[in-house]
């Protein structure tokens, strides 16, 4: 009975957290972000989950002051800086109640957004909790997602960012594989890491195609992860954190600025 409880309550937290899976693509030529104001917009991998030092009316957005858009305020001090990315958040979260900030005078937009869609949280708890066949399938059903409906759903937040920010240059940001393979590693085998690692690069992928479509810079953070992924010995990324569930699988403030930061300075 003890253990049907804690399943059931690493089921839930997990399903309630934010994120998104990881990847691949390559980014597009950077080009300056116009003078103006900026607008950070997405999940928790751009609020800053995992990072600590939560803003305390940000509530349960949990947005940081160690996440990568803070930090690229607080250093190119633009005209304005608006805060809209919360955990959790999907597509549609997005259209509804992030997107007010945006006008003409928007210069630069950053946005991570795609995996709680395709079902992030599910995906994780389930490779936690069952075996590698039933992990291996849940991927698989995740997949077809970002195959068949992902697309249409970027599409409508891209379009909409461009039609409220008409002049901004917008850096759609992406997610960092979480583990390091061939290693010895406790947790999940290497068939959940290894299949976990191959649905980020193919929602990355998607990702990056539609950005790319829209005129938008992808920015790849795979790059400046490598060497930080779980199972690395130097991991920029909370497994599963029993003092705080919610932040597992999250960047932590060191994947926040060596990570994600260098990423937007350079797309920027």
């Amino acid at each position: 009975m003890r253990r049907l409880r804690l399943v059931g309550f690493l089921s839930s937290v997990l399903l309630a957290a934010g994120a998104a899976l990881t990847g691949s693509a390559t980014a597009q030529a950077a080009q300056p972000a116009a003078a103006g104001g900026y607008v950070a917009l997405g999940d928790s991998y751009s609020s800053g989950v995992g990072a600590g030092s939560y803003i305390s009316s940000s509530g349960d957005c949990k947005r940081s002051t160690k996440a990568h858009p803070y930090l690229w305020a607080a250093a190119n001090s633009p005209t304005t800086f608006d805060f809209t990315a919360c955990s959790g958040a999907r597509t549609g979260d997005v259209l509804s109640g992030q997107l007010g900030p945006l006008s003409a005078s928007t210069g630069l937009v950053s946005i991570s957004i795609g995996g709680n869609d395709a079902g992030f949280a599910d995906v994780m708890t389930t490779c936690v909790l069952q075996s590698d066949s039933t992990c291996l399938s849940r991927i698989a059903t995740a997949k077809a997602y970002v195959d068949s409906t992902l697309p249409g759903n970027l599409d409508s937040v891209y379009s909409a960012i461009s039609g409220k920010a008409p002049n901004a240059h917008v850096v759609v940001i992406g997610y960092p594989r979480f583990y390091k393979l061939g290693t010895s590693c406790l947790g999940l085998s290497e068939t959940k890491r290894k299949a976990i690692n191959d649905a980020s690069d193919h929602l990355n992928s998607a990702i990056a195609k539609r950005a790319a479509n829209h005129g938008f810079t992808f920015g790849d953070v795979r790059t400046t992860f490598t060497g930080h992924e779980l199972c690395s010995g130097s991991a920029w990324l909370h497994s599963v954190n029993w003092l705080n569930i919610g932040e597992s699988y999250h960047p932590t403030a060191a994947g926040q600025s060596g990570g994600y930061l260098p990423v937007l300075n350079g797309a920027a």
